[in-house]
């Protein structure tokens, strides 16, 4: 292990570490892209754990008929004795005709077909000749090597950069990552209400609603793993404003405020649009601080949201942070939330796995948020945890999501009073 200072003696120190990692594989973003995205179908070509792996993620019943599926790789495959691509076009010729409401496929890769080298570029390109204009094919890579499964969207959303249009004929807001419909809507509103009108949301709620990109296109993010996706757009000629995450009323109030200073919005309309929900917001929050404040919360690195969750549980709800580990610290995405972090806080990008257990026992923090897969044994030993995915899947963001998002770290903690093995001060 080696320590690397971040950019300035205001920041907290990140210690990196390297060793056995614990995180699912970016298939599980496709979980969340299929919801926003609503004419798209997403066909992982993998193994059958692949497609174990969705089906628990997404808890489809058996009466559904998801937009995803999984061409599934046999050992025939693996071992090279069959053609795949053979297969994949038979798969794919099924699928365009049963689902004709189906306008664009992504060919989600898997770490088996890119094990065997399956060429998905080719292949996304030999069925767009095969299946003509009526339906579109893109591929993108949802593999876990070396990767944690929020960089699934990131892949997706920097393929799909490439198709945008270049526009250079003003100035455009584009906010950047998946979003809840509701959440899309409530931003939308603001924006409108600040007098920011050109407002483009990436992804879109249909695939063919591509926002065009140019040397006007400002870019905020709403979700702090689209660093491949941030560069490529910035290639386009887009600017990326600096901003903290909307989560939480501060949050969300310093993400406005970075969009309506590069829109050359007044202070005056500013504190008139966001006066209001930002103080709906701060009152909800407080509901929910005075059960945490004190409280003790370590962060596992899973979804790379650790640094922004950081933030809002230590300046809004008052919480004492203990380690807080991300998987990637991309400082030119965290530069804002990691000045609002506590100097002394305990960063680490990176993991390894057995020496990070064994430092979160003997902190014994009152809460621990995690992976799926580490939280069940933690529990077992008296450590109350917070499952990392399920923040990806719940709208959080904004000033009318500000409670919720307090609320799944209060809800632990008061299920633990209820069952008796917990007492508020």
């Amino acid at each position: 292990m080696n320590n690397a200072v971040l950019a300035s003696d205001s920041t907290p120190q990140a210690r990196q570490e390297r060793g056995q990692r614990a995180v699912f594989c970016g298939l599980t973003s496709i979980v969340w892209l299929h919801r926003k995205i609503q004419d798209a179908f997403f066909l992982v070509v993998g193994s059958r754990t692949c497609a174990h792996l969705l089906q628990s993620a997404a808890g489809v019943m058996i009466f559904a008929e998801p937009r995803f599926a999984t061409a599934i790789l046999q050992d025939k495959d693996l071992a090279g004795l069959a053609d795949c691509n053979e297969e994949l076009d038979r798969v794919v010729g099924q699928l365009v005709e049963r689902r004709p409401d189906i306008k664009t496929v992504f060919l989600v890769a898997s770490c088996p077909s890119e094990v065997i080298k399956l060429d998905l570029g080719n292949a996304a390109a030999r069925l767009q000749r095969n299946h003509g204009s009526g339906v579109r094919f893109v591929e993108f890579s949802g593999s876990g090597i070396e990767t944690t499964f929020t960089q699934g969207e990131d892949s997706c959303l920097q393929r799909l950069v490439g198709e945008l249009q270049a526009d250079d004929s003003g100035e455009q807001l584009l906010v950047v990552g998946t979003l809840a419909d509701i959440v899309e809507d409530q931003f939308r509103r603001l924006f409108d209400a600040l007098g920011i009108a050109n407002v483009h949301f990436f992804p879109g709620r249909r695939a063919d609603e591509l926002p065009p990109v140019g040397a006007g296109t400002r870019v905020l993010l709403a979700q702090p793993w689209l660093g491949d996706t941030s560069r490529a757009l910035a290639a386009r000629g887009a600017r990326l404003l600096t901003a903290p995450y909307p989560l939480g009323a501060e949050g969300t109030l310093a993400w406005l405020k970075a969009a309506a200073d590069a829109f050359g919005v007044s202070a005056d309309r500013f504190d008139e649009v966001t006066a209001a929900p930002y103080q709906r917001a701060c009152r909800a929050v407080a509901l929910h601080r005075e059960r945490l404040a004190g409280r003790s919360v370590s962060l596992l690195p899973d979804s790379q949201m650790e640094v922004p969750l950081a933030r809002f549980l230590s300046e809004e709800c008052g919480m004492a942070l203990g380690e807080v580990g991300t998987p990637f610290l991309e400082q030119s995405l965290l530069a804002a939330e990691l000045k609002r972090l506590p100097a002394d806080t305990a960063l680490t990008e990176g993991q390894d796995l057995e020496p990070q257990l064994a430092r979160l026992r003997e902190a014994r923090p009152d809460l621990t948020v995690c992976g799926l897969g580490i939280a069940n044994p933690l529990e077992a030993e008296g450590l109350r945890t917070k499952w990392s995915i399920e923040l990806v899947f719940t709208p959080i963001q904004g000033f009318d999501q500000a409670a919720d998002l307090a609320g799944l770290f209060t809800r632990p903690l008061a299920r633990e009073q209820r069952l008796g093995g917990f007492q508020w001060n």
